[in-house]
């Protein structure tokens, strides 16, 4: 296997190499203007190491995979084109009042706390520029109303003549019958052909999203009308400079969703998030793989913090009404928690606590925390963790990054004055901060699942993962924490690990059981039609793609609900059709247990009566991916190679400066033991081993991190939850 998987994040790009046995990582700073310059600096690192030229790598490499912040960025900077949107008359208003919501959508719950200060965002879509055509269809696809095309035209003359860049179109129960969708298009394709107007795109919402649900549907759509062009250009780019490079085969896009496709395969609201989904999806393999039961994967890179759930067996959790940014749409996400927890998270006083506050605001790559001396003038966690001595100035990122610990102190010390203590407990404070806001964040996600943290396995990656691995775990209050395989890029090893997936979905009113007539649903021919008509898009996305129909394979979900219950429930079952009243039972039992798992044994009433409210097939071709190998200990641990240096540090609830043991790469050796504190610095990243904490290196740089007892033992196994 020959691969180059990416992870363009707001600070870094990491980047993955998989050259038949050798797995080789790399790292460079994200270069906004321009992203192919930094996948150019990340890619030659790598092919330094290798010793071959980056030519005669993307030459013979079987796919280039891509996950990129592009979308969220540009959604953060509002960089889009005028919309327009047309709508059916007397829905204009639907998006504006974002069911009543959007002045919360996308807030933190603090935030969302204080309603009278709380701002509805900026929309995407100026009022005027929603205008409403004549037509009306209902709930079951029948037409009540009939398209009026002359209204139509001159609803699309207005919107000419206002600028409007590109036109999104959101009909009511257009999922069910979009008839009227398509003919829109086709008259404005007459109207306004490609060479008079520039090709002006025009989005039709039920290609999009294919459940019901007008404001989510239509806010999936305008996001995706307002990435178009962004996405189109920065990947092309992309695209365009591995053809100079001498990669020949189609690039391939990473995908919320947990899979990916290629460029003209992919939507643009798919890529948002879609770095951190990618590691979810490695933790997901990792998990299978080496049999480490339920995992928290969460991801300290440089911006933020991202907090992923696969519980045993390799079930991941799913948003199938996601919020992004402050919107909520319409498209099946892998569900994920994003905290202002990175390295570049900026630091201020909080004036009502009186104490510090750190992140949501980052300082991204450009200019970066003031140590990386490119005109940073606020402090951040990097600043704080070089001030206390876990980090070498001149061996940081690989020796890449030469870091100015001058400018940290500088821009600390007013922070510092604010608060009214001295530069190190300043510093001490924001480790403990920021180390609470991600346990608090873990511990919030999970228990309001239903678990503990004790019974997950927590991973720690990113480029800070590990340097923050021991101050997550004490403030969780968990035993170990592992810092998995290639964790400083373990995103872009998840890029390169996933499957070519997609997933359509189709809106139904399916009633499995009738309560009121007890009777049990008998139109077999009508759900399996569904089910075929969905595998069939699925089909057709991936024979584009050059595979064979042989190769695809199906998985089909149903969301299902008792009786009126607005709450649905989504099953996966091996029935991929429905054939006889047994087959019904199953299905319906399948969802008697999954119900009663996520919401207690007894609390499943079938008696309300049993419906399908949504049909979901997933697609995909299953492709090779990276093998992970066992990584719990086994033996006993070998004695630490001698320290290259040592270095004075401060650690939380410790006094003073503690002149702490500085290790180098033959640290990673299997086996190797080392009681903290300590500090193994790598090129890829730098491990923290606090005070009482253990550091135990197992198979492909992968590292446990385990508390040890007042007597320096170290929990059993029962008693660490692994």
């Amino acid at each position: 296997m020959k691969r180059v998987s990416v992870d363009i994040g707001g600070t870094f790009t990491d980047c993955f190499v998989a050259w038949d046995d050798r797995y080789i990582q790399s790292k460079a700073l994200t270069t906004h203007q321009n992203l192919a310059l930094g996948f150019n600096e990340a890619l030659k690192n790598a092919c330094t190491e290798l010793d071959i030229d980056e030519s005669t790598l993307l030459s013979q490499v079987d796919s280039v995979r891509y996950a990129t912040t592009l979308g969220t960025n540009a959604l953060i900077q509002r960089k889009g084109p005028r919309l327009g949107m047309l709508t059916t008359m007397g829905f204009r208003a639907s998006v504006p009042l974002a069911r009543a919501k959007g002045y919360a959508t996308g807030l933190s719950h603090k935030e969302q706390m204080d309603v009278p200060n709380a701002e509805r965002p900026d929309p995407i879509v100026p009022i005027p520029m929603i205008l409403e055509v004549r037509e009306r269809v209902d709930y079951s696809g029948r037409i009540l109303l009939a398209l009026d095309e002359a209204d139509l035209r001159e609803k699309l003359r207005q919107l000419v003549d206002k600028g409007a860049e590109a036109i999104v179109v959101t009909l009511a129960n257009s999922v069910v019958n979009p008839e009227h969708e398509l003919r829109i298009r086709e008259i404005f394709m007459k109207e306004y052909p490609g060479h008079m107007l520039g090709a002006i795109p025009m989005l039709l919402s039920h290609q999009v999203g294919g459940r019901k649900g007008e404001y989510a549907r239509a806010m999936s759509t305008i996001m995706d009308g307002f990435l178009h062009s962004t996405m189109y250009h920065g990947l092309g780019s992309l695209e365009l400079n591995l053809r100079n490079g001498g990669y020949e085969r189609p690039m391939l896009c990473n995908h919320n969703s947990g899979g990916m496709a290629q460029l003209n395969s992919t939507d643009a609201l798919q890529t948002v998030h879609s770095g951190p989904v990618s590691g979810i999806a490695a933790s997901e393999h990792l998990a299978l793989q080496t049999e480490l039961g339920n995992i928290v994967a969460t991801d300290m890179g440089g911006t933020s913090f991202d907090i992923g759930i696969v519980v045993e067996g390799g079930v991941k959790y799913y948003d199938f009404n996601p919020e992004i940014e402050r919107w909520m749409v319409a498209v099946p996400m892998i569900h994920l928690v994003t905290l202002g927890a990175g390295g570049g998270s900026i630091c201020q006083y909080d004036r009502i606590y009186k104490t510090v506050q750190v992140g949501p605001d980052s300082a991204g790559s450009d200019p970066g925390p003031a140590a990386y001396n490119r005109g940073g003038t606020r402090p951040t966690v990097t600043d704080a963790d070089l001030v206390l001595g876990y980090l070498d100035p001149a061996n940081y990122a690989g020796g890449r990054i030469k870091l100015n610990p001058r400018r940290s102190r500088q821009v600390l010390e007013g922070l510092a004055d604010e608060l009214g203590h001295d530069l190190i407990e300043t510093c001490k404070l924001v480790k403990q901060t920021v180390d609470a806001n991600m346990a608090n964040g873990i511990a919030r996600e999970l228990r309001t699942r239903g678990y503990e943290p004790v019974d997950f396995t927590t991973l720690a990656y990113g480029g800070n993962g590990p340097l923050h691995a021991c101050g997550i775990g004490r403030a969780l209050g968990v035993k170990t924490i592992l810092a998995p395989p290639f964790s400083s890029v373990f995103s872009a090893v998840g890029a390169g690990n996933m499957n070519q997936m997609h997933i359509h979905e189709l809106s139904t009113w399916t009633v499995l059981f009738d309560a009121t007539g007890k009777k049990l649903f008998t139109d077999y021919a009508k759900f399996n039609g569904a089910v075929e008509e969905l595998e069939r898009r699925g089909r057709e996305d991936l024979l584009r793609q050059g595979f064979a129909a042989e190769e695809i394979n199906y998985r089909l979900e149903v969301d299902m609900r008792y009786g009126n219950q607005r709450v649905t429930t989504a099953v996966v079952t091996d029935l991929h059709r429905l054939n006889s009243q047994h087959d019904v039972l199953k299905l319906m039992e399948q969802f008697h247990q999954r119900y009663g798992e996520r919401f207690g044994k007894g609390s499943q009433v079938t008696e309300a009566g049993v419906r399908i409210n949504t049909v979901r097939v997933c697609s995909f071709v299953e492709t090779p991916a990276v093998a992970f190998q066992g990584l719990k200990p086994e033996g006993a641990g070998r004695a630490p190679p001698a320290p290259v240096a040592y270095r004075a540090c401060h650690f939380v609830g410790s006094d003073g400066p503690v002149d702490t043991p500085i290790y180098g790469e033959d640290a990673l050796a299997e086996q190797t033991e080392i009681d903290g504190p300590a500090i193994v610095v790598t090129n890829a990243t730098t491990y923290l081993v606090e005070p009482g904490w253990r550091y135990r290196a197992t198979t492909q740089n992968a590292v446990w991190f385990t508390r040890l007892d007042g007597d320096g033992q170290q929990h059993s196994r029962k008693e660490t939850g692994r």
